[in-house]
């Protein structure tokens, strides 16, 4: 058997939501959240305009039994417009900051899109079914005029051309003063929280017009200001714990049985400061841009802008594993806080058996970690590299001044533009989705096609 790292090299399948190869796109385009949903057979991706693009998983191909079935769009929609808050004389951008989707209970799908201030819950359905032969209308839908129905009939549902409806179902809005960084749904399937920078708001999925605050981190004089939220999500199996990361490179495990607002934390995880390491962009590199629970809920996964590491939930002195992303580019600090690159926001995953972790870079490179092996690959997710069915090579980044093999790339070289923040995991394949601006590359195993 092939590692996962090697699996998910072998084969890919490429989308894009760009028309033509190079086309010019605008900033609306580019793809800012992706998602699967908990089977893996839909796959959301929020842009910058405000709208939301559904992937579906075709069939498997009766003519290729062993072939695996490829994402097509399934639905597409507005989720936001662009607002004016009137009161503070501020915009508020379209852009779709999270999608995440509930688990499905009926036929339906729900899934929940924000954007800086506003958080919306969808229905998608599906409508295969018409009905016909009413009584009082006619077949375009007009009025009838009773005195002309001299008989009564039983109207009946006639098939028609598969239809896909996304209507909105909750809009819960007013509860956020700062930018929402974060949504996640609760394992007990009624809640789910919002976080901004200085609060953590808990709702009830049925109502809209009011929540409650569960961590307020807002000191009395902002002047106090230390450190903001930078990213939240609950416990996969107990609804009573969530976790959140701050820009100061801690994490804050909290129980909601202890006390109703949770800024007094249960377990603090916070790695010492190496003093003789310190510089003036310690505390921007160390901020942590996101924070996954495991699948197990044994284990925290977080992303600073050098590293991915995975904590213990028993261990809060150290992270159990660091895995060096880019550290090539510690030299290059200080032109990328000029260029503001420095204070990009990756984020990571996990693969279903939480054995190996994903996490984005630059020049449209990402990375790959296996736990147990301890092995690493960068790949590549550019048009230029990757042909449908074609093997990934892996790439490999030659530090400034470091000896150049055939192939390198030298970090001088490095395209500072292109870099993939966000990427998404099949819940129980090795299928990836990647976001590289405004293209979405899935990446399948095709080990595991074979074995279907």
């Amino acid at each position: 058997m092939l590692s996962p790292i090697q699996v998910l090299c072998s084969d890919i399948t490429t989308l894009s939501l760009e028309p033509e190869p190079f086309a010019s796109y605008t900033e609306a385009d580019i793809i800012s959240t992706v998602e699967f949903n908990h089977t893996g057979e839909l796959l959301a991706t929020g842009d910058k305009g405000g709208r939301v693009v559904i992937f579906q998983r075709e069939p498997e191909s009766k003519s290729e039994p062993f072939s695996q079935g490829e994402y097509n769009v399934y639905s597409t929609f507005q989720s936001h417009e662009p607002e004016f808050d009137y009161l503070k004389s501020l915009e508020i951008e379209e852009k779709i900051n999270k999608i995440r989707w509930l688990p499905q209970q009926n036929a339906a799908q729900f899934l929940l899109s924000t954007n800086d201030k506003t958080i919306k819950l969808w229905k998608v359905s599906e409508r295969d079914k018409r009905p016909e032969g009413y009584n009082l209308k006619d077949e375009e839908g007009r009025i009838k005029d009773i005195s002309t129905v001299t008989s009564l009939q039983v109207p009946v549902l006639m098939p028609m051309d598969l239809m896909v409806e996304v209507s909105p179902r909750r809009v819960f809005a007013n509860a956020h003063t700062y930018h929402v960084n974060s949504i996640s749904v609760n394992s007990d399937y009624m809640t789910y929280m919002s976080a901004d920078d200085l609060r953590i708001n808990l709702w009830h999925l049925d109502i809209t017009d009011r929540s409650f605050n569960i961590v307020d981190i807002k000191p009395v004089n902002m002047e106090d200001l230390t450190e903001v939220i930078t990213a939240a999500e609950f416990h996969p199996h107990h609804c009573n714990l969530f976790v959140y990361s701050s820009s100061k490179g801690t994490l804050r495990l909290c129980d909601m049985r202890e006390a109703a607002l949770c800024d007094k934390h249960s377990k603090l995880f916070e790695e010492p400061e190496d003093p003789s390491a310190r510089s003036f962009f310690s505390e921007i590199i160390s901020s942590v841009s996101d924070v996954k629970f495991s699948h197990s809920g044994r284990y925290l996964l977080t992303r600073d802008y050098l590293t991915a590491k995975v904590w213990d939930l028993n261990m809060e002195s150290k992270p159990l594993e660091t895995y060096q992303v880019h550290d090539y580019l510690r030299s290059k600090l200080c032109s990328l806080y000029e260029n503001d690159c420095i204070f990009d926001k990756f984020e990571c995953a996990w693969n279903g058996s939480d054995s190996v972790i994903m996490t984005g870079a630059y020049n449209n490179f990402f990375r790959m970690f296996d736990r147990n092996t301890k092995r690493d690959v960068t790949l590549e997710a550019s048009r230029e590299s990757s042909k449908p069915r074609a093997v990934l090579k892996p790439r490999r980044v030659c530090a400034a001044g470091g000896k150049r093999r055939k192939d390198d790339i030298s970090v001088d070289s490095l395209d500072f533009t292109k870099k993939i923040l966000h990427t998404a995991w099949h819940p129980n394949e090795n299928i990836i989705a990647i976001a590289a601006t405004n293209n979405l590359y899935i990446f399948q195993d095709k080990l595991n096609s074979e074995m279907h």
